[in-house]
């Protein structure tokens, strides 16, 4: 195997999680509809605020590797949603649904597309560094989460 196709792989993995530190998908399994919203004492989020953050800036990054149209959302402000708690499952279903198709457009880009390349639009951003963004970026809210969960007794011992 040549060490493009071992690079994709490995940025598969780690954009899907596992290996060193759980993925999104394990951090919120099993999480009781209940724990959703709470913020704990001095914390500054939630688990719906940090899943909601997940989803827009993954979405961004997707979408700013995609179209020279794409305009970020402003930051911090609409990175952040108010709101603590989801309106209703379907509010949470639809935000963990778009994570995780994000995600897999993201990876349809990498298997497809020179991920070396400038991005045109961009001031040296590639498809790699976005990629590799993501990733970073998504690790260290999904590490958030567990530790609300843990402070919340809603993580697996």
């Amino acid at each position: 195997m040549d060490n493009h196709k071992i690079l994709i792989e490995e940025l598969i993995k780690l954009l899907n999680g596992g290996g060193a530190h759980a993925g999104f998908d394990e951090a919120i399994t099993g999480l009781p509809k209940e724990a959703r919203g709470i913020k704990p004492d001095k914390l500054p989020y939630s688990i719906w605020q940090l899943v909601e953050h997940i989803r827009i800036a993954q979405w961004d990054m997707l979408e700013f590797s995609k179209s020279e149209k794409h305009r970020s959302p402003a930051w911090p402000d609409e990175y952040w949603v108010k709101e603590t708690a989801p309106a209703d499952e379907a509010e949470w279903e639809k935000s963990v649904k778009q994570i995780k198709d994000d995600r897999n457009v993201f990876i349809n880009l990498l298997k497809h597309g020179d991920i070396y390349k400038a991005i045109p639009h961009g001031d040296g951003q590639s498809i790699l560094r976005e990629a590799l963004q993501i990733a970073d970026h998504n690790a260290y809210h999904i590490a958030e989460i567990i530790v609300i969960r843990r402070l919340l007794g809603a993580w697996p011992s």
